[in-house]
């Protein structure tokens, strides 16, 4: 008896199942097979309907330019593609592909697990022709009626009625529709000329028409798929960098949400889930942000071909950078050159829902939330007569110059020429909280608190880049109790925290003696900040140095240093707060990304009152 030998060749029908598996994971990626051969055929409108969550029927209709009688037989073998060329020397360069498509397995792989239909005509054609394949079996070709010019249309029936084992896989109706949607939007995203249908035979779900190619029309696609309120809060980015040209929009700070699903990336066109470009995205805002809220933002990476990679996976969601560092490079400095271009804006929603919630009686945004990572640690006592304890010391060195330096300025302004100011002429303060200003069009509401923590926090960035943050001794050293690890970790990184204005040293076991505090933060809580400083320490990478968390510790500090709730505030100080707010890039926003003001507008409260 012969031996049965221990390798065999595996049938073309396997073959194409085992592809299947790859290429074929859920309806969604269907869809997304069969709608970028579409947008590879040129099409100029895309219409997709489903139904059972893509379970028992998908069907994809294009206009592209469609094929012929001889083409469609050849569609469906498997590593047959019209996406792919031979260069003179015969090779076959798959690090040059500029089309959705390239592999060739799609079609026989959906063809291999459902039944498939493909009817498809050209311009030129007099009859269209259809194609159908049941798990692997290939009927005739055959003519088909007309439908347009030209263009495709493919049918699926039965998702993996031909192997069963895999639709105890799929999730929920619900899970596979959201999975469809989600798809189709990251496609029409990255394709703003091309108009998108998405439905089932109860309902259409998801319409967009064709817009212009250009920055309005792009934003105005973004905006139909994301919401009215994205395209209202997106920042414009358009930046280049060694041939590699970053596009698209993000979200002010003050517009963010409680996950990166919000996160749309895209690569040659192509949609993409990375974590370099995610990580990237994150560092950019890394100082306008709390660690648990995550910025709204649609960015499109445009390079050389031969500088990706896209064959990685087979469902080409994944890519590799032959320079990653500059990709990342190009995001984080695009990004925060477009925060910084939009000063102390902050986003309209928080006016918006403000106005909602006075109408309504209800509160707690939706978009903002508890940025704060901790309470205050310090809340002045009011005395019998609503004075702040004077062994508080309010207002830093820096704040208390800012208003020396606009006294004199104040007093010859009249009141009435600062409410043309963008902040406007502050009119009274309530709660020893909020300033209530007057602008010439509203009134905006300051969080003092918040306002004055970005202020300290851009400052003490501004004195690390330039001489080094000042210190200020202390008249006799404070003495915390951190336990003995959390005081490890703070001293073993004493040199750095010299640096940044904090001189400490060992004093017995566990504890910390503090001679020095950055003098830009005034009288302070020593024992909060370091008991702060040792929590933030202990989530780093200890890799890592202090200068790569500057942002976080800087942040700690300018929030410990900061004019606190509970003070009462003079009309000149006020004011002082706002003309700097104005002068201060990123204020709209403190930094854990809660914004600083609320603007309303008199013609929104008119209409609060029935006056329009």
């Amino acid at each position: 008896m012969s031996e049965i030998p221990s390798i065999r060749r595996l049938p073309a029908e396997t073959i194409n199942r085992i592809a299947a598996g790859e290429v074929v994971e859920r309806p969604a990626s269907v869809i997304k097979e069969l709608a970028e051969n579409s947008i590879d055929a040129n099409a100029r409108q895309i219409d997709i309907r489903f139904e059972d969550g893509g379970r028992t029927y998908i069907s994809v209709t294009d206009d592209g330019k469609g094929m012929s009688a001889e083409e469609l037989p050849i569609a469906i073998e498997r590593h047959a593609t019209s996406k792919l060329r031979p260069n003179d020397e015969g090779e076959w360069d798959l690090l040059n592909i500029g089309t959705m498509g390239f592999r060739g397995e799609a079609l026989p792989s959906i063809g291999s697990v459902a039944r498939l239909s493909i009817t498809s005509q050209t311009a030129n054609d007099d009859s269209a022709w259809q194609i159908l394949i049941e798990g692997g079996d290939i009927k005739p070709i055959k003519p088909a009626p007309r439908f347009g010019l030209s263009g495709t249309k493919v049918e699926v029936n039965d998702l993996f009625y031909a192997t069963p084992a895999r639709l105890k896989f799929l999730k929920s109706e619900r899970s596979e529709s959201l999975a469809i949607s989600d798809t189709v939007k990251r496609l029409a995203m990255a394709n703003p000329t091309i108009g998108f249908t998405l439905g089932t035979s109860a309902r259409m779900s998801f319409r967009v028409t064709p817009q212009e190619n250009s920055d309005e029309g792009h934003l105005n696609r973004l905006a139909a798929v994301l919401g009215r309120e994205f395209g209202d809060n997106a920042l414009a980015i358009d930046a280049e960098r060694e041939g590699i040209r970053l596009s698209g929009f993000t979200g002010l700070p003050t517009y963010s949400r409680g996950n990166s699903l919000h996160q749309y990336l895209f690569v040659n066109g192509r949609p993409v889930k990375d974590r370099l470009l995610h990580g990237a995205i994150k560092g950019a805002y890394q100082d306008f942000l709390a660690r648990n809220r995550y910025p709204v933002a649609a960015l499109f990476v445009d390079m050389p071909m031969t500088h990706v990679d896209v064959n990685v996976h087979p469902a080409k969601t994944e890519v590799r950078f032959r320079d990653p560092n500059l990709v990342r490079g190009l995001i984080v400095s695009a990004i925060r050159h477009a925060l910084a271009g939009a000063g102390h804006r902050a986003s309209t929603t928080v006016s918006d829902y403000a106005l909602g919630k006075i109408q309504s009686g209800t509160s707690t945004l939706p978009l903002q939330g508890n940025y704060s990572s901790r309470p205050p640690l310090y809340r002045p006592q009011l005395q019998s007569d609503h004075r702040p304890d004077p062994s508080y010391q309010p207002l830093v060195d820096g704040f208390s110059a800012k208003v020396e330096e606009t006294q004199s300025h104040y007093t010859s302004e009249t009141s009435q020429n600062m409410v043309s100011n963008p902040l406007g002429a502050a009119r009274a303060q309530v709660h020893e909280t909020y300033i209530v200003a007057q602008t010439s069009d509203g009134i905006v509401i300051v969080d003092q608190h918040a306002a004055h923590e970005r202020l300290v926090y851009e400052r003490m960035k501004d004195a690390m880049a330039g001489q080094g943050v000042e210190r200020q001794t202390l008249l006799i050293p404070d003495i915390v109790e951190l336990g003995e690890a959390d005081a490890a970790r703070v001293l073993s990184r004493q040199d750095e925290l010299a640096e940044m204005g904090l001189l400490i040293e060992p004093f017995g076991n566990g504890a910390i003696a503090v001679r020095e505090t950055p003098a830009i933060l005034g009288e302070m809580n020593v024992k909060g900040l370091l008991q702060d400083l040792a929590d933030d320490l202990s989530a780093y990478d200890e890799t890592l140095s202090l200068k790569e968390r500057f942002e976080d510790v800087c942040g700690t500090m300018a929030c410990h240093g900061s004019v606190r709730a509970g003070r009462r505030l003079n009309a000149t100080e006020m004011n002082a707060l706002l003309r700097d707010m104005e002068a201060t890039p990123h204020s709209g926003q403190c930094n854990h990304g809660r914004p600083t003001y609320v603007e309303l507008k008199l013609a929104d409260i008119e209409r609060l009152f029935g006056r329009r």
